[in-house]
């Protein structure tokens, strides 16, 4: 894993998600909003967490050299959330997302660690654009895109995704 990219802020440190983070990979994936406003994985086992991980996280960073990174807060090397950049089926460009386990959630660590992997994606990886997607009723999610510089674009549906979507987009 030390040939791809680890990020540091005054806070944290955010590194490529590995198997060894599968019991927080589950706890996260279990969490309420995340089941509430991005969906229920059924990853319900730490052995369902490691094959997510195997089959969604590793093979995009291998490909791309981004994926979803652990967010883990300095002081004390608490794993509390995943920001990370994603390329999805079904979706045009890009995409920055972050979740956080609760206990960490209005602290600013969403803000900080969504800045530094935004840059990331125009400085490091040279994307052009990047989008971020939420749904409608995701007012935390909603101000923190708005707050990181994107500018809502339209409405969108993605396949083996029921709920309709905000696009957002960000240029470099």
């Amino acid at each position: 894993m030390s040939q791809y990219q680890v990020f540091e802020t005054d806070r944290l440190y955010l590194r490529p998600t590995q198997v060894e983070d599968a019991a927080f990979v589950m706890e996260l994936l279990n969490s309420p909003k995340w089941i509430k406003y991005i969906g229920d994985r059924n990853i319900k086992t730490i052995e369902a967490a490691e094959n997510y991980i195997k089959q969604k996280m590793l093979p995009q960073l291998e490909k791309l050299g981004f994926t979803n990174n652990t967010v883990i807060r300095k002081s004390d090397n608490a794993k509390i959330g995943s920001c990370g950049l994603y390329d999805r089926p079904g979706l045009e460009g890009v995409d920055l997302g972050f979740a956080f386990l609760p206990a960490y959630e209005g602290q600013g660590y969403g803000y900080e660690s969504a800045t530094i992997i935004k840059n990331a994606a125009f400085d490091t990886f040279n994307l052009k654009s990047i989008c971020a997607i939420t749904i409608e009723e995701n007012l935390a999610s909603r101000k923190l895109i708005e707050k990181l510089g994107f500018t809502f674009i339209e409405k969108i549906r993605i396949p083996n995704d029921d709920e309709e979507l905000m696009k957002y987009m960000c240029n470099a």
